[in-house]
């Protein structure tokens, strides 16, 4: 998805090393909101709450977290069993990471925007894409058909490198020779990895990550960097390592020191996925990004799904388990008695809501669990630049640049020539020094737009001028980082563990990378733990 010091003339940025200034004094002030997670909920969670629910209700299975994870479990779930269904949802809507947005040009995303085209072996996520209708059949061979209206648009991405927009990211535009040769090298490293398998006979890096082989050969990567594995295949050109850490910093907010070489290795080599109708490289995506496919897991889960809905009390007694939570708009809490739970939140949520359970139950040690802070801007413009070189494409990438760039919202729509166009500008914030922490809740929303006008500066000089509005969004917790050793480490391994038969774990958390297929999985995997109910 982002001051380790605030000043009156600028913010300097951990991790990254640039200098915000001051918004130029000619500048006009533009108009705009600054949103997050629900403040007021977290902060009632974190200092606690002592109300005595006033009415109680009997289920059979209740889902905390209304994300990819809670959503799949509930719709799982409704498929396999006559199960009585209740999810909570802290927010005012479901989708956890996926959320979105719109204004009267565009909608957009606030999260998660494109999902990659699934490895052929993940049959449950092909058939819920199946009855999303993003899936239209298969030909002969077995091979998915793709609707094409989900698959992305052409040009899909480009690279502002050296003054000029190359397609594609991978650098190529006025790169040396020995460059070329050492992005060539990795990438062919790549390929064999993608291949790779170990004694187990399965592949070294899958999807899900639980797939993979068991290979020490291949899980021993987990216990460096990705920096020192690229050290180690004396890989050092300068924009093969840009190359890599934006896709690190893509996935998981993290940078090369900070990810495990597993995890870096996983992100090149994990998805084999085939069509027929499409190269594999492609992606699904909206103008809502993967709040999109929320939406079509939510119509499928069959649940009663309570939104605003703060859980602050849980409890096992007498063989149920006893849920309470409060009604953010009613103030009304009610007392939910349920045979099972999936709590299908972040571990730092988790942590607070089992204390009471597990004070005579072990737990893993939450300092494993570590997070990336994200900025996320939408603009609305009059018109995006026009720079020398391929012309907007969907994503659009800034070489040098400590940002992810752009996406262009309106990449799937069948105007051609729109009013006004809509950008959603990603910022990951990898310095998780506690002073630059703190920052990410305490920066105003002006200091936010200039650091995000800066950024697009480097590529479109001027762009300020076309910029009406700036909507910007802070997660504080953007996703989880597979920092060394934690991919398969035990603690991963004992946060996945139930709580006397009665509570079971859904989160991407869980799996150690913050993507939608683990979410999925991992909500499915919670829900047959369940089975029967």
């Amino acid at each position: 998805m982002k001051q380790s010091a605030v000043a009156l003339g600028g913010l300097a940025l951990g991790g990254g090393g640039y200098l915000v200034s001051c918004t130029p004094a000619t500048n006009q002030p533009i108009p705009g909101s600054l949103l997050g997670p629900s403040f007021k909920a977290g902060h009632l969670l974190r200092t606690g709450l002592t109300v005595v629910p006033t009415q109680t209700e009997e289920i059979d299975v209740a889902v905390i977290g209304g994300g990819v994870s809670g959503l799949s479990a509930a719709r799982w779930l409704s498929k396999h069993s006559r199960a009585r269904v209740c999810l909570l949802e802290l927010e005012d809507q479901t989708g956890g990471n996926s959320q979105s947005g719109q204004n009267a040009v565009s909608a957009y995303p606030w999260g998660a925007h494109y999902l990659p085209l699934p490895n052929l072996a993940n049959r449950e996520l092909l058939q819920f894409l199946e009855e999303a209708r993003v899936i239209t059949g298969y030909d002969a061979a077995g091979l998915p058909l793709y609707n094409e209206y989900h698959l992305c648009f052409d040009p899909e991405d480009r690279l502002f490198i050296n003054g000029y927009w190359q397609e594609g990211l991978v650098p190529h535009w006025s790169v040396p020779q020995p460059d070329l040769e050492q992005i060539d090298r990795f990438l062919a490293l790549m390929e064999e990895m993608k291949q790779a398998k170990g004694a187990d006979g399965r592949f070294a890096f899958d999807i899900p990550l639980d797939s993979s082989s068991a290979d020490a050969q291949f899980r021993q990567l987990d216990t460096l960097t990705m920096q020192e594995w690229l050290h180690q295949q004396n890989l050092t050109s300068e924009y093969l390592r840009w190359y890599v850490e934006y896709c690190c910093l893509d996935d998981f907010g993290a940078t090369l020191e900070q990810t495990s070489a597993w995890a870096g290795i996983h992100y090149f080599a994990g998805r084999k996925a085939q069509a027929a109708n499409s190269d594999p490289h492609r992606v699904l995506t909206w103008p809502q990004g993967n709040h999109w496919l929320a939406e079509r897991l939510r119509e499928q889960t069959g649940a009663e799904i309570r939104t605003g809905a703060l859980v602050y009390n849980l409890e096992l007694k007498e063989g149920k388990v006893l849920i309470d939570y409060l009604n953010l708009a009613t103030n009304q809490a009610t007392r939910l008695v349920a045979n099972k739970c999936i709590l299908a939140t972040p571990q730092f949520v988790r942590e607070r809501l089992v204390a009471k359970i597990s004070k005579t139950a072990p737990k893993p040690a939450a300092q494993g669990f570590s997070y990336a802070p994200w900025l996320v801007a939408n603009l609305t413009l009059k018109k995006v630049p026009n720079g020398k070189g391929t012309p907007l494409s969907w994503d659009n990438v800034i070489y040098g640049s400590r940002s992810l760039g752009y996406v262009y919202a309106q990449q799937q729509s069948v105007q051609a020539f729109p009013e006004k166009q809509v950008i959603t500008f990603y910022y990951p914030l990898p310095d998780t020094t506690p002073a630059a922490r703190q920052a990410v809740f305490t920066r105003k929303r002006e200091e936010w737009t200039e650091l995000v006008l800066q950024e697009l500066e480097k590529a479109h000089p001027g762009i300020r001028r076309e910029v009406e509005q700036a909507d910007l969004w802070v997660w504080g917790h953007g996703m989880i980082r597979p920092t060394p050793g934690f991919i398969w480490g035990q603690e991963r391994q004992k946060a996945a563990a139930p709580l006397d038969g009665k509570i079971v774990f859904a989160h991407s958390d869980l799996s150690g990378i913050s993507i939608f297929e683990e979410a999925f999985y991992q909500g499915i995997k919670a829900a047959q733990q369940l089975l029967p109910v």
